[in-house]
């Protein structure tokens, strides 16, 4: 699998990212297979320097805030109304009611455009499915809102992803022994966070700990945080390797 960050900004587009976005590719049938995991604000811009748009295959959306899945109307603008033509209506799995909310979003008046190119599949607690060469298990995580993490495994290879998530042992079991841990650390230590939001990045190294992930990818880091004060917090709990990630980085397993 190859693992390319398009966004990774917290909760909103910084100057150096668009919000949170990852597209990850794997070889199937004889070509490559696309899936994204979110499409958050600005990002599908940035995805225009890695690939056509029109070669995704799936999107895979952890939940439903701005930062994760607004640029969904980009993507229904070029699925819909490119001048080669509509593309076929693509898989998107995502929490109960999406299509309704990102038609909305979009301005469609009747709620429902979006279900004409994207065929919504609401994801449920702790089921496992199959896309293309990718087996992928999601599971209810820790945020104000209907809220997934994901585990993606392809041919003996685990990429676990925290989506936006509160301190819970649900990530250490999506996480267990995975090569790649993608994984938000949107707090720092050294103030007063609210519970049940984001973790810190002390939090994130716990959990890939406990996990034995081989890699933790820290992520969804705000413009107005402290990266070096984010590292620090990881490294008081986490030993192995670690980066945090930026917009343009790739990683393959």
């Amino acid at each position: 699998m190859k693992l390319t960050v398009i966004g990774c900004s917290g909760s909103f587009p910084g100057p150096d990212s668009s919000a949170s976005c990852y597209l990850l590719e794997a070889p199937f049938e004889g070509r490559t297979y696309r899936v994204l995991l979110d499409l958050g604000s600005g990002s599908f811009g940035a995805l225009q320097r890695h690939i056509d748009p029109r070669q995704i295959d799936a999107v895979l959306l952890s939940h439903l805030h701005a930062d994760h899945c607004f640029d969904m109307s980009g993507l229904f603008v070029v699925s819909k109304y490119h001048p080669a033509g509509a593309l076929p209506v693509i898989p998107v799995m995502a929490p109960v009611g999406a299509g309704r909310f990102l038609a909305t979003a979009y301005g469609s008046d009747d709620g429902c455009a979006m279900t004409e190119q994207f065929d919504f599949r609401p994801w449920a607690d702790g089921a496992s499915m199959v896309l293309g060469p990718f087996t992928i298990t999601s599971a209810l995580v820790d945020h104000p809102v209907e809220a997934y993490g994901m585990r993606i495994e392809c041919e003996g290879s685990v990429i676990a992803y925290s989506g936006d998530s509160g301190p819970t042992d649900v990530l250490v079991d999506l996480a267990a022994d995975a090569d790649l841990f993608l994984c938000e650390a949107s707090f720092l230590e050294s103030v007063s966070n609210p519970p049940n939001l984001h973790l810190t990045g002390a939090e994130a190294g716990t959990l890939a700990t406990r996990a034995r992930a081989k890699r933790l990818l820290v992520t969804h880091i705000p413009a107005w945080t402290d990266r070096a004060a984010v590292a620090a917090d990881v490294a008081s709990t986490w030993g192995g390797a670690v980066e945090l990630v930026k917009a343009d980085d790739t990683y393959e397993v």
